[in-house]
């Protein structure tokens, strides 16, 4: 399909998930706005080679997605620079692990407020404009932790099942307005942190990394595969079809079979 003539904004796209969606959304020809932490230089260089390889505008912002005048403003910028935003990828995020009982009250808040509460203020600050077209697509990336629960992960999992709940609130309110509400839902996705922590625990317990994988899968997934930053991506793609014009406040599973256990 074709988003030739729209803009999506992705955030903590610079990296992993969010720039596997950033370069499929890009693909199908929606200009880019990006978002996250990084050097400068590198940032500057990913702008240039994807806008050469997919012929669409890519733009930056470094918004703190804790900080809410701050996405409220990469938003403005989004509108500005480029138009829209007419696709809303609420992707960043952060983790801690640890027990309940010892888990630092500054984590929990930090998570809330990038897992969580981004997600509300940047919905906010994008569905008038995108009213105002009567026409919007948002994607807010949960987990299988927005589903169901994982020891240690108390914030975490707190801040992706409110995500969901706050999806299905959003989809409610813009059902008759051209505008979807939806959740991707990842299991492990073979990232460059992932594939750094596989390579830590090869080198502990003297197995190879393909090993290691295999175990980390068995933990929670019957598919022993883990998905992809460009499989996501496609599924992001296809939510901004008009094939998808009636999928809304749905909670969409990529995960290898997890929550189907």
């Amino acid at each position: 399909m074709s988003l030739k003539g729209k803009t999506a904004l992705v955030t903590g796209s610079t990296s992993g998930i969010g720039l596997g969606i950033g370069r499929a959304l890009a693909a199908a020809g929606a200009d880019l706005m990006l978002n996250g932490f990084g050097d400068a230089a590198q940032i500057a260089a990913l702008r240039t080679s994807l806008e050469a390889e997919y012929d669409v505008r890519v733009a930056y912002s470094p918004a703190d997605m804790s900080k809410p005048d701050q996405i409220a403003a990469m938003v403005a910028e989004t509108a500005k620079t480029l138009g829209g935003p007419d696709i809303l990828v609420n992707n960043a995020g952060i983790q801690h692990v640890a027990n309940i009982e010892d888990f630092p009250d500054e984590r929990w808040h930090a998570i809330i407020a990038v897992n969580l509460s981004a997600t509300f203020f940047a919905m906010k600050a994008a569905i008038p404009g995108m009213k105002a077209k009567r026409w919007g697509r948002i994607i807010n990336i949960a987990s299988a932790h927005g589903l169901v629960a994982s020891a240690q992960k108390v914030a975490y999992v707190a801040a992706k099942h409110g995500v969901l709940g706050a999806t299905k609130v959003a989809a409610i309110e813009l059902a008759n307005l051209g505008i979807t509400v939806n959740a991707i839902c990842p299991g492990w996705v073979k990232t460059p942190l992932v594939e750094r922590q596989l390579e830590a625990r090869a080198a502990a317990d003297g197995i190879s990394p393909e090993e290691a994988g295999r175990l980390f899968l068995a933990e929670k997934q019957p598919m022993l595969q883990f998905s992809t930053p460009e499989g996501i991506g496609g599924l992001a793609v296809f939510l901004c079809s008009d094939a998808a014009s009636t999928i809304t406040g749905v909670p969409l599973s990529i995960d290898g079979g997890w929550v189907a256990q």
